[in-house]
């Protein structure tokens, strides 16, 4: 069982490895070593959860993977290290298996996809290594250049395998993105400079031996004397440990991100503020949060299929995780104090992004702004501070990256049959394709929360906090949850009236030429859409099968963000 983490990430690196070094004679076993590596990977994110949960999960993180990456002196200014620092957790080990399963379902999809293969498949089994390792990096270095890795295979992915106007989405994306990442990366260079290991500082002190083990009372003593001055600072080891920067004992005192530091750094907000909200925007873009959620709907109605599933399943989760590992869990403090701006947003997002999708007349766009409307509902949830909403984020967002990989798969369906998404353009689909109609009714329901469905037990976890939080905490208010039960009103009429108009009554489509092809699903896509379907039932049945990874990682997580409240 050692290893399988760095193993998660090597596996598809190798893949493309080979696929860049086949000739273009054998360009068929180009789709076929995807499917393989990303089937592989699946495997491996499925021994990474039954080790994670046969392992003590009151221990923290779980299979650890750490050691000495980057590591040099700069003289009077301590010590610059980074370490290859891998590990999961409950907030993680849920995203490591969706992001097994949507690779793998995409990869799949992208089985027709024959112009430039080599270059598609290359590009494709890097973004899931780079993907996985957002999930499980603890280095925030190492997270950050995953992050950022992950944003070029998607570019050429959409800038060249997209539709008409695939270079102007795939360029919105990157900037978006990019602009994202700069706020990240300020923030990560002032927790660096604010933040020492406290187990590099002990051996650079002389308390301990270099390969003795640092125990918690040597740590102790470390930050004491780091809180008393008593360290010069070439002896200090600064560090991109993310669980480090999470404790405040090692916080250097008088640094920039000091909480004993309040002077006014900018727009009279203190440093730490202005750190949090900084984050909070790089990761709210790729949630995305309205108002920097455009990109999406431009990206997702450009992007092929298969990219889709991708980027709706599992890249915009990295920015809801990244406000849990990055935002919340180094910043607990003032992210309680813009608690009531972060329900707000999540709020507007469900109602503003539902009444979008309400109003689209291409049925992918109408599932891009139900993304955006349903990533709301993470917002809100963290933003409640309790367990329950905590809980029912993260169950959102595994839920939602199941059932909008089957959304975006089913329009693919219709897409590679007629090259037409446009809604009003069929009528009465039912009576030429039973299969294919039973499949979206089912993914549909799913969406909008159908009780016995993932997507309700993530829904009803999320009210439930978010309703407790007034009376636990006093940081949502009851009048915005109310107002966010809107949102499922709209929700089920977007998708009732849409299966109205396309599916059911006498047949009709505007383009006669295109009924010969309105066959009834495939086998390649019953392989693809019977097992997420699956997924969105046995997650909604038995909520535990997740729950018990999410539960006692969530406990310690509120614990410490409610400390001070």
């Amino acid at each position: 069982m050692s290893h399988l983490l760095s193993i998660l990430i090597i596996v598809p690196l190798i893949a493309m490895i080979v696929v860049l070094a086949l000739p273009k004679q054998f360009a068929n076993l180009y789709r076929l070593v995807a499917v393989g590596a990303t089937g592989v990977q699946l495997l491996i994110c499925l021994l990474v959860c039954k080790a994670f949960l046969t392992g003590d999960q009151d221990s923290g993180f779980q299979l650890v993977e750490r050691f000495d990456w980057i590591s040099f002196s700069l003289g009077d200014f301590g010590h610059f290290s980074s370490t290859y620092y891998l590990g999961v957790d409950g907030l993680s080990v849920g995203m490591v298996l969706l992001s097994g399963i949507v690779m793998f379902f995409g990869a799949i999809a992208s089985w027709n996809i024959t112009k430039q293969s080599k270059g598609y498949f290359a590009l494709y089994l890097l973004l899931s290594s780079t993907v996985v390792g957002c999930f499980i990096a603890l280095d925030m270095l190492l997270f950050y250049l995953f992050f950022e890795f992950m944003l070029l295979p998607m570019f050429f992915l959409i800038g060249i395998w997209g539709g008409v106007r695939r270079e102007y989405a795939s360029i919105k994306f990157f900037l978006y993105t990019l602009a994202g990442s700069i706020f990240i990366l300020l923030v990560m260079i002032g927790l660096y400079i604010s933040t020492i290991d406290p187990s590099a500082t002990a051996v650079k002190i002389g308390l301990i031996e270099s390969n003795t083990l640092v125990t918690d009372a040597v740590i102790l003593q470390v930050q004491e004397l780091l809180a008393r001055g008593m360290i010069k600072s070439e002896y200090l080891v600064h560090t991109f440990d993310m669980v480090a920067m999470a404790d405040v004992k090692n916080i250097i005192p008088q640094s920039l991100f000091s909480p004993l530091v309040t002077n006014e750094l900018m727009f009279g907000l203190p440093a730490r503020e202005i750190a949090f909200l900084a984050v909070f925007i790089g990761f709210a873009i790729k949630l995305p949060a309205v108002p920097v959620h455009t990109w999406l709907p431009d990206a997702h109605v450009e992007a092929p299929t298969a990219v889709s599933v991708v980027l709706a399943g599992v890249l915009l989760k990295i920015g809801g995780y990244g406000l849990l590992r990055i935002a919340y869990s180094i910043f607990p403090n003032e992210a309680n104090e813009y608690a009531y701006m972060v329900a707000f947003l999540g709020v507007v997002a469900i109602i503003y992004g539902a009444y979008n999708a309400l109003a689209m007349k291409d049925l992918k766009k109408l599932i891009a702004y139900s993304s955006v409307s349903h990533m709301g509902y993470v917002l809100l949830g963290i933003a409640s501070a309790t367990v329950e909403g905590v809980t029912g984020a993260v169950y959102q967002m595994f839920s939602h990256g199941i059932i909008s990989s089957m959304l975006f798969l089913v329009v693919g369906v219709i897409y590679d049959r007629t090259h037409d998404r446009t809604i009003e353009n069929y009528r009465g689909l039912a009576s030429k394709m039973p299969m294919y109609t039973a499949v979206v009714t089912l993914s549909f329901f799913a969406s909008l929360g159908l009780p016995g469905f993932s997507g309700f037990i993530a829904e009803i976890f999320v009210f439930l906090g978010a309703f407790s939080s007034e009376s636990a905490n006093g940081l949502v208010p009851n009048w915005l949850v109310i107002v966010a039960l809107i949102g499922l009103v709209i929700g089920a009429a977007y998708y009732l009236w849409t299966l109205q108009r396309m599916f059911f009554g006498s047949f009709w489509v505007k383009n006669k030429e295109v009924e010969a092809s309105l066959t009834d699903l495939n086998t390649r896509e019953y392989i693809m859409l019977i097992p997420l379907a699956a997924l969105a039932l046995i997650y909604g049945l038995f909520p535990n099968l997740l729950l018990d990874f999410i539960s006692p990682t969530v406990n310690k997580f509120v614990e410490v963000l409610t400390m001070n409240l």
